[in-house]
C-alpha cells in the first residue's frame, strides 16, 4: 500500500465547527482529544504541524445568549471573544497531556494583503514550527470587519498552507468528502482524486452551509482547487471518523484528494491570494490564449493588452481580464501604470507583468 507519511513534512490541519460540536453545539471532547493525539503523533514523528481551528463562535452560543439585538459582525465579535479562550484552554490542556505546548495565532485577512504583516507572520511560523509547539489558528472575529473577514477558516486555512509553503492541507469536515452530485441520491459518489489541469468540474453543490459554521462545500472545493494549483496537495475527509489523518497518510482511499501541481514561488502564492479592489488591465484573445497556455510560460507583454483601469505603480499586484470582463489571473507589475499606457498595445516592449509575477487562476484554464 502506498504511503504519503514520508512525503508529507510539513502539514497543515484544519477542522470546522460541525467536527468539533456535537449535535447540541457543545464541544465535543471526544473529537477534540482524538485530534490532538492525532496531531502530537505527528509532531513527534518529526512532522511540522499547523492547526487551524474553528469552534470559538460555536462554543460560546452554546453556554451564551445575550439579551441585546446585535448587528451580524458585532454578535461574532462577542461571541468569539468568549469562546476563544474556551477553545485554546482546552487545546492547551490536551497537548500538555501530549507533552506538547499550544501557542495561539489570530489573524485577519489584512495580514496577509500587506507584505510586510505577512513577512511577519511566516517568520513567527517558522519559529514557532522548529519548536514542541502547535500552533492553532482562527480569525481574529473580535476585531474583524466585513472587509477584513474570511470567507471561513476554509480559506485562512488555505492561506496560511501557501504562506508557509506546506506540502499538504488537511480538510476535516463532517462528510466524506467531495460528491458528483446530491450525496442523497444512490447513484452519486464521492470524486476520489481531482487531478492539476481537470476539466469540466463543475460539481452541483446543494446550497446552503454548515449547521453551526459559515463554511461549506463550495468554499472547500474553490480553495482546495486554487492551492493544489499552486503545488500544495489538499484532502477533503470526513473528521468525525477516527484515525482519519493517520489513514490519509498510510494511503487509505478516503476523502477526496486534490492533486497538487508544480510547485511555484512564494511570491506567486502570495500573489495568488490577493484580493480586494486592485487595478485591472484588460487583454484580448491573443493574449488570453498565451496565457492560458500551461505547457508554455508566457509573460504578459503591452502588445496584448487593450485597457488599463486604475493607476499602479512597479510591485503593485493587478487583476487581469479577459475581452469579457472575467478576471483570469493576477501579477505583479513591472513598470507603473503611466508607462504602461504609454506601451498599450504596442510590440517590441517589455513585459508588463513577468511569467514569474504572474498567477493564473485553475478555473480558467
Amino acid at each position: 500500500m502506498k504511503t504519503l507519511e514520508s512525503a508529507y513534512k510539513r502539514i497543515v490541519v484544519k477542522v470546522g465547527t460541525n467536527v468539533l460540536s456535537n449535535d447540541q453545539g457543545l464541544l465535543d471532547d471526544q473529537i477534540m482529544t482524538s485530534l490532538v493525539q492525532q496531531l502530537a503523533q505527528l509532531k513527534k514523528s518529526g512532522k511540522e504541524v499547523i492547526l487551524v481551528s474553528s469552534g470559538a463562535v460555536g462554543a460560546a452560543r452554546a453556554i451564551f445568549e445575550t439579551n441585546h439585538v446585535l448587528s451580524r459582525v458585532k454578535s461574532r465579535q462577542l461571541l468569539a471573544s468568549i469562546g476563544q479562550p474556551m477553545l485554546l484552554n482546552r487545546y492547551l490542556e490536551l497537548f500538555h497531556k501530549e507533552g506538547l505546548h499550544a501557542a495561539q495565532i489570530l489573524a485577519t485577512k489584512e495580514d496577509f494583503r500587506d507584505r510586510h504583516h505577512y513577512l511577519n507572520m511566516r517568520n513567527c511560523f517558522e519559529a514557532l514550527m522548529t519548536e514542541p509547539v502547535v500552533p492553532v489558528v482562527n480569525e481574529n472575529d473580535v476585531i474583524a470587519i466585513d472587509e477584513l473577514m474570511f470567507t471561513d477558516n476554509d480559506e485562512l486555512a488555505a492561506l496560511v498552507a501557501s504562506m508557509i509553503n506546506a506540502d499538504v492541507l488537511f480538510i476535516l469536515t463532517n462528510v466524506d468528502g467531495v460528491y458528483n452530485g446530491d450525496p442523497g441520491l444512490e447513484d452519486t459518489s464521492i470524486l476520489s482524486r481531482i487531478l492539476p489541469k481537470q476539466k469540466k468540474l463543475r460539481i452541483p453543490f446543494l446550497a446552503g452551509k454548515s449547521s453551526f459554521g459559515r463554511g461549506g462545500m463550495h468554499t472547500k472545493f474553490r480553495v482546495s482547487r486554487k492551492l493544489a494549483s499552486t503545488g500544495i496537495d489538499v484532502h477533503i475527509v470526513n473528521g468525525k471518523k477516527s484515525g482519519i489523518i493517520e489513514d490519509i497518510l498510510a494511503g487509505k482511499p478516503v476523502g477526496t484528494h486534490f492533486v497538487a501541481d508544480k510547485k511555484v514561488s512564494t511570491v506567486k502564492k502570495w500573489i495568488a491570494y490577493q484580493d480586494g479592489d486592485h487595478p485591472r488591465v484588460v487583454i484580448n484573445e491573443g493574449a488570453c490564449e498565451a496565457l492560458l497556455n500551461y505547457k508554455i510560460a508566457t509573460s504578459l507583454l503591452p502588445v496584448g493588452i487593450t485597457g488599463i483601469h486604475g493607476s499602479f505603480k512597479k510591485g503593485d499586484v493587478v487583476r487581469i481580464l479577459n475581452q469579457d470582463g472575467t478576471q483570469i489571473g493576477m501579477g505583479m507589475a513591472q513598470y507603473g501604470s503611466d508607462t504602461a499606457q504609454n506601451y498599450l498595445g504596442k510590440s517590441g516592449k517589455r513585459a508588463l507583468i513577468h511569467y514569474d509575477y504572474l498567477y493564473i487562476s485553475p478555473d480558467s484554464e
